[in-house]
């Protein structure tokens, strides 16, 4: 019975020790009397106990490792605070395993001083211009030396440039002093355009009213040319009316008479106004001989008439 409880108790550890079971994205180093003899991949697998063992294990999945800070200088002498997270991943389990005492540790220091000689190669401002270029070239940089431990290196991050309090000072300054400039130049381009604008409006409104004045008098112009005609064409009708009246029966007696009756009118009118002495002819002959004349021209007229 002791026997059977010994044997029971010594398959349960041999089985124990035999079957592994490997997790997902997880790689496990095998060695046999201290010589690697393979690595054991996800799943269920066997090895002989008391002779092989798990001497490494290994994640395979994506590590995000935080590179401390540091100070960098830069090319022309000014000190950067940086520190920046590195990503990488195991790619070979037996030389991450034997490559390498601590990776880790080998990565996180390559990352540093990577970062020191890429930033030694470029000024101030460069640094914060160019983030994208320092995190390709520290990566370039760390790969090729961690091929050897097994390890591939996905990217660098620089989380923050920190430079001294005094030249961040020189650069608020800076800021400042561009911002106000920018503010200056922006109100002077107002001012121009305003004083372009009123230009532009005054010369707009001097040549619309230019426009109206000639416009004005070409109205007027034609308006009096229109009442001159009218004029002239109402003094030709009345004329050519008095004309054919002349031709009617008794019609020189009436020229006559109209002729007559003016010459009483202007002689009255005379007559009324203050301060104008009036000569009275001593005879009425004179006054025919008005009238005389009167006709001789109206029979002028009709001969030219017709």
């Amino acid at each position: 019975m002791e026997l059977a409880l010994i044997a029971f108790v010594v398959a349960v550890i041999f089985i124990v020790r035999a079957v592994k079971i490997v997790p997902q994205q997880n790689a496990w180093v095998l060695e046999r009397l201290g010589k690697y003899a393979g690595t054991l991949t996800p799943g269920l697998n066997f090895i002989w106990p008391f002779i092989d063992k798990i001497a490494y294990k290994h994640s395979l999945k994506e590590i995000a490792l935080d590179v401390p800070s540091q100070v960098c200088i830069t090319k022309d002498n000014t000190q950067l605070q940086v520190d920046g997270i590195l990503y990488f991943q195991v790619t070979d389990p037996m030389r991450a395993s034997y490559g390498s005492s601590n990776y880790v540790y080998a990565i996180s220091q390559l990352a540093q001083t990577s970062l020191r000689s890429v930033i030694g190669k470029l000024e101030m401002d460069r640094t914060f211009e160019e983030r994208d270029i320092l995190n390709a070239q520290v990566v370039n940089a760390i790969d090729e030396a961690a091929q050897n431990w097994g390890v591939k290196v996905l990217r660098y991050e620089i989380k923050d440039l920190t430079p001294p309090k005094e030249i961040l000072h020189a650069m608020q300054q800076q800021i400042t002093a561009e911002r106000e400039k920018r503010a200056l130049i922006a109100a002077s381009e107002g001012r121009k355009q305003e004083q372009i604008n009123i230009a532009e409006g005054e010369r707009a409104a001097f040549i619309a009213k230019s426009e109206g004045e000639k416009q004005a008098a070409i109205n007027q112009s034609q308006g009096e040319a229109a009442a001159i005609l009218a004029v002239a064409s109402a003094k030709a009708q009345a004329i050519e009316r008095i004309a054919r009246a002349i031709g009617q029966p008794n019609g020189e007696h009436a020229v006559q008479l109209r002729v007559a009756e003016q010459a009483v009118e202007a002689y009255s009118k005379v007559a009324t106004e203050s301060n104008t002495t009036l000569i009275v002819p001593n005879n009425m002959t004179e006054v025919s001989g008005l009238i005389a004349s009167a006709m001789q021209l109206v029979q002028t007229g009709k001969q030219v008439a017709k």
